[in-house]
């Protein structure tokens, strides 16, 4: 008999999002993953997200695919000219505190 076994939500993308209230920013997101203890592979999954900001958690899941594909090509901004550093990513957009 197989067993089951639960999944660490500090491994799931998408339990970091419960409870988040929107509209969210992704520099949000980030730090919410980060307070909820999520790993590192999480944390810059949520970096990569091409929008800096989520009107649902819908558009987010949506954009997982998107960041998982920044992730793998190592976080290149080729595609709009600029040369961002993933750690600050969430403060480079207008309007951050």
């Amino acid at each position: 008999m197989a067993r089951t076994q639960t999944e660490d939500p500090g491994r799931s993308p998408a339990t970091q999002l419960e409870g988040v209230e929107y509209p969210v920013w992704r520099d949000t997101l980030v730090l919410t993953a980060e307070d909820n203890g999520a790993t590192v592979d999480v944390i810059n999954l949520f970096k990569s997200l091409p929008q800096g900001k989520y009107e649902s958690q819908e558009d987010v899941l949506r954009d997982f695919a998107e960041a998982a594909r920044r992730m793998a090509m190592g976080g290149s901004d080729e595609d709009d000219g600029v040369d961002r550093d993933r750690r600050n990513l969430g403060r480079d957009h207008p309007g951050h505190p």
